[in-house]
């Protein structure tokens, strides 16, 4: 079993840097999440150095503390979990950079460990769901991003941060008719930049639409849309309000609040999710750290839904023991 560091004992300042001070080794054994950074940044196309947004992550992640309280759960009572390190991006060479995480990716999935991974940009997500796609076939997603990021194409290229689900879905990676993306905010070159996301086959709930029929019920149309599928989560940093998130590339005012950031991610407690990622975190514009404070804590929350996933299926399995 494979659980952090206690700070209680070993100073948080000791030690090398990782995730929540989890053990940095590469092994499939006895490990149900691993911490994975893929510190691309090339693909970006307004601000760039989310490069070097997992170590920034992996910085302040030192202070997070095993048990959940809002979630009521010690989450290494119930799963195990390493930092993986980092994955040998490819500067310049998004398609190199995506057979690279495919590469990583695949014996993890194929031992049903489950991938946290940290950005890089936008593009990395295409990477990914390559990768799930092999293991589990079109999947489902749930987008929580400022923008779509369905256009066809940036300067002419077609593998930019701005095009990831457009290139999924035209590569058959996901099952859109079990996909939602959520928080979409901002100017657009045209109408057309929300409805093309719905022509994909997306449902698309814009910020102000969130504001406006609240969390419950997104939450509620989250939950339909996606059943019982298999999950993919894509958290884009700038789907948080630049006030409580301003280590990005691409801000957006009017969005989600940090406490607000939190509650979508528990929200997602139930769902059959197989793997998330986490983008954009641009620690150069990350005044006091704020936004690595926000993103770590989002990290957790998502492996804190590890962990519930597995005490359900442990209770699952006493209790068919008990009846037999």
């Amino acid at each position: 079993m494979y659980k952090p560091k206690d700070s209680s004992q070993s100073p948080r300042f000791c030690g090398v840097r990782t995730f929540m001070r989890l053990e940095q080794i590469k092994t499939t054994d006895d490990v149900d999440f691993v911490i994975v950074g893929v510190p691309f940044d090339t693909a970006a196309s307004n601000r760039t150095g989310q490069r070097y947004g997992p170590q920034h992550i992996r910085n302040f992640s030192v202070l997070l503390r095993p048990y959940n309280p809002d979630m009521d759960i010690d989450i290494f009572a119930y799963c195990s979990g390493v930092d993986f390190g980092d994955i040998d991006v490819i500067p310049g060479n998004a398609l190199r950079t995506y057979d690279r995480i495919v590469e990583e990716l695949r014996p993890l999935l194929k031992n049903d460990v489950v991938p946290i991974i940290m950005g890089g940009d936008h593009s990395i997500t295409l990477g990914n769901l390559r990768a799930f796609y092999e293991r589990f076939g079109p999947i489902a997603l749930v987008h929580f991003d400022s923008h779509s990021d369905t256009w066809d194409h940036y300067y002419g290229e077609k593998y930019m941060h701005g095009m990831p689900f457009r290139r999924a879905v035209e590569e058959g990676l996901l099952d859109v008719d079990h996909s939602i993306q959520i928080g979409m905010r901002g100017p657009l070159y045209s109408a057309d930049d929300i409805e093309s996301a719905r022509r994909l086959g997306f449902e698309v709930i814009p910020m102000k639409e969130v504001r406006q029929i609240g969390f419950s019920e997104v939450m509620r149309r989250v939950h339909q849309r996606v059943g019982d599928k298999p999950v993919f989560i894509s958290y884009d940093i700038d789907f948080v309000d630049p006030a409580f998130a301003p280590g990005t590339g691409t801000p957006e005012v009017g969005g989600p609040t940090s406490c607000e950031a939190l509650e979508y991610v528990r929200g997602l407690d139930g769902l059959n999710i197989v793997g998330f990622d986490l983008v954009e975190v641009l620690p150069a514009y990350d005044c006091g750290e704020i936004t690595a404070v926000l993103a770590s804590a989002i990290m957790y929350e998502m492996i804190t839904l590890v962990a519930l996933k597995k005490k359900r299926a442990q209770s699952n399995t006493l209790s068919a023991a008990k009846m037999t």
